[in-house]
């Protein structure tokens, strides 16, 4: 079983959290950002504050720290959202069935609660770890965007991945 931690809502689980996800985010930088990325040390810091109302933190039936999640840029209004990109960052230890099952949940928790259509996810081509985890969640390769950006100043394709309620729910 796992649980998703909304950081924002208290203080407490963030001052708990917050090493693990520094730790997590330094480790797998390399496939979460670009060459226009802001350093490190301030980037945790504003990725948690701009994504909070949609970041959150995985930890097993424990509370033990396996990873984090969060959705950003969104399509749609006040009223309804369409659709949204997926970033993950899972914790050594948690890869295999329980990067799986907790995909599940938070896939069903984006359909559910929040009436997403599309959830959409970017990756690098050389990330097969979450290529295999979306794949395995119902995503489906939609196009390679050729040298989208910058990494270590040379160009960077990026693949994209999309999973559509209606799909999921068919074969759900």
């Amino acid at each position: 079983m796992c649980k998703f931690i909304n950081l924002s809502a208290n203080y407490l689980l963030t001052l708990r959290y917050m090493p693990d996800v520094e730790r997590c985010f330094r480790k797998y930088y390399k496939y979460l950002q670009d060459d226009f990325s802001p350093p490190f040390l301030c980037n945790i810091t504003i990725l948690i504050n701009e994504k909070s109302t949609f970041f959150r933190v995985i930890t097993d039936f424990y509370g033990k720290f396996m990873g984090f999640v969060y959705l950003d840029n969104f399509t749609g209004n006040e009223k309804y959202l369409y659709s949204a990109e997926l970033t993950t960052c899972f914790d050594r230890c948690a890869w295999g069935s329980f990067t799986r099952y907790s995909a599940k949940i938070f896939l069903k928790k984006c359909f559910d609660e929040l009436g997403l259509y599309k959830i959409k996810a970017q990756i690098y081509p050389e990330n097969h770890r979450v290529r295999t985890l979306l794949k395995n969640s119902g995503f489906v390769y939609e196009a390679t965007l050729k040298n989208e950006t910058l990494r270590c100043g040379k160009p960077q394709d990026i693949e994209v991945y999309s999973l559509y309620r209606d799909y999921y729910y068919k074969t759900r």
